[in-house]
Parts: structure tokens; sequence; C-alpha cells
């Protein structure tokens, strides 16, 4: 009977490490679906405030243009005046006028460059961002295919570890099961370990003489005083169970 309630621990350890495993899918999947969603979201910001910007670069050029066209429309007109001025103070009033509409608008055609080149530069960044949204939006369509399909069997696999949980309960006094739910509660993995040549396997460190003796035994199940964790005799020349 001691050698059985030791085997249906060991069995129930592995299938609680096992149940972890799925849980931790299980609870995981659906994350990695929301952080690619994230992701796009955070994509549909930047193109918007790209295409924001854009249009206002737009603007920009279209209110630079109609003006430079206006100001070379008044220097047109003032040219042909020119020649019908009749005194040089109005010849000169008329020279400086030109001159600053001219300058203003050199201002507004290197102004107008630069709000090419930033176009330009918004255009490549909105060329860049669609491929970086297509390979996340395909990431997003492949996993969300297979979502469904791979929770499904992960919870088909942990119902049937939970099966086998409940019969390896069964076998276990209960409060030996009672002492392995609060070690494994409070303690690090493994709870039920190995001991040989005296040595505990899951602190090693050695166990006092008397309580090796009794281990050996195989009466009743021990616990080692070191570490607190549940354990069991191991031959020499046995493999860890």
């Amino acid at each position: 009977m001691y050698e059985k309630q030791i085997e249906q621990l060991i069995i129930l350890q592995q299938v609680d490490d096992e149940i972890i495993i799925l849980q931790e899918e299980i609870e995981k999947a659906p994350l990695e679906l929301a952080d690619l969603e994230s992701q796009m979201s955070d994509f549909d910001e930047r193109r918007t405030q790209i295409q924001e910007r854009i249009t206002l670069l737009k603007d920009q050029k279209k209110k630079l243009a109609v003006e430079i066209e206006e100001d070379a429309g008044k220097i047109k007109k003032s040219k042909n005046k020119l020649m019908l001025v009749g005194n040089t103070k109005e010849y000169h009033a008329m020279m400086r006028e030109m001159d600053s509409l001219e300058k203003l608008n050199r201002m507004r055609e290197e102004e107008q460059v630069a709000v090419n080149e930033e176009l330009d530069r918004q255009d490549e960044a909105t060329k860049a961002l669609k491929e970086d949204m297509s390979g996340v939006q395909e990431q997003y369509d492949a996993l969300k295919t297979t979502l469904d399909v791979r929770l499904a069997e992960a919870q088909k696999k942990l119902d049937s570890l939970n099966r086998k949980r409940k019969k390896a309960c069964k076998v276990v006094p209960p409060p030996i099961l009672g002492r392995y739910e609060f070690i494994r509660s409070r303690m690090q993995n493994p709870v039920i370990v190995p001991v040989s040549s005296g040595v505990c396997y899951g602190c090693h460190i050695m166990i006092p003489p008397q309580i090796y003796n009794d281990l050996q035994k195989g009466q009743q199940i021990l616990s080692c005083p070191n570490c607190q964790r549940l354990i069991h005799w191991q031959r020499q020349g046995e493999d860890d169970e």
C-alpha cells in the first residue's frame, strides 16, 4: 500500500506539472492575440497621425502656391506701371515694393521645397507602416484562425489530466494529500523527491540517520526535516522516478 501511495503521489506531481503548463498556455494564447491587437491599434494611431500631417502639408503647399501666384501677379503689374512713373521718388518706392515681393516669393518657394520633401518623407513613412501592418495582420489572422482549436485541444488535455488527478487523489490518504497540497502551494517543485544514499534530492542535504532508516522500511510517508518535501527511498542504481 505504501508503494502504491508513493507511486500515485509521483503521478499526481507529474499531472500537476502538466496542468500548470496547460493552464499557462490557455491563459497565454488570448494574450498573444491581445498583443497583436494592441500593435494594430498603435499602427492605426500612427497612420492617423501621418495622414493628419500629410493633410496639413498639402494645405500649406496649396496656400503657398496661391500666395506665390498672387504676388507674382502684383510684381508683373508693378513692372508694367514702372515705365509710367512720373518721378524718381515714386519709382524707387515701386522698386522697393517689387524687391520685397520677390524676396517674399523666394522664401515661399524655399518653403515649398521643404514642404515637398516632408511630403515625400511622410509618403515613405506611410509605405513602411503599411508593410509593418500587413505583417502583423497576417500574424493576427493566422493566430485567430488557430486559437479556438488550440484552446479546445488544451482544454481537452486539461480535462483528461484532472480526471487522472482525481483518480490519483483517491489512492492517497487525506492527511498525506493535505500535506502534499500544502507543500505545493508554498514551495517550488518538486514536492515529492527521492532520497538516495541518505541525501534528499530536493534540498541536496543529508537527512538524519534515524529518518533514513525509517524511510528504508517503507512503512510510512515521511518529510525531509530540512526542506519539508515528501520523500521516498530510492535504492542506489535506480533511475529517478
